[in-house]
């Protein structure tokens, strides 16, 4: 095949052109890689996030925040807050931030008068630091629920029984 002289350098122009452009994204291309490499030696520089336990806005449960911390020279952020939230059902005599499943009472102590059950730990939040297993005592009751509901319903019924009686 032959070209005309103008074609072939309207040619030998564009695969110029082309193979500069190649070049210049292949450059692009390392120095980008570059940057990101020396992000992450920053970022490395930086200690890991400690974080304080949530501390409520208001009483000792509900919506609060916590603070973070870390360490290194060339990080830009070493403190920050966080919002947290703290569940009021949860046992705060254990820190606020750890969940129990814990086992039924156990009988009755006659010598402490107390009876007690054990708890296992089924959820920390944010990485707080929690016992594996703790223990809750409380006075015995004289009735259990079971048992008080029953009696209430003892004395529903005599009460009812004396009502139908009367003539």
């Amino acid at each position: 095949l032959f070209f005309p002289p103008r074609m072939q350098q309207q040619k030998l122009l564009v695969t110029t052109l082309v193979m500069f452009l190649l070049i210049l994204m292949a450059v692009n291309t390392e120095a980008s890689k570059k940057e990101k490499q020396d992000k992450k030696l920053r970022k490395s520089d930086c200690g890991e996030w400690q974080w304080s336990a949530c501390v409520p806005n208001i009483g000792d449960c509900g919506l609060g925040t916590r603070e973070g911390t870390r360490t290194g020279v060339e990080c830009k952020q070493t403190i920050k807050t966080q919002k947290c939230k703290i569940p009021c059902n949860w046992k705060k005599q254990f820190g606020g931030d750890c969940k129990y499943q814990f086992q039924a009472w156990g009988e009755c102590d006659a010598d402490t008068g107390l009876k007690t059950r054990t708890g296992n730990l089924k959820r920390a939040l944010h990485s707080a630091s929690c016992q594996e297993t703790v223990s809750v005592s409380k006075p015995c009751g004289k009735l259990t629920r079971a048992k008080a509901q029953a009696h209430r319903n003892k004395k529903k019924r005599e009460r009812e029984r004396k009502g139908s009686c009367i003539d």
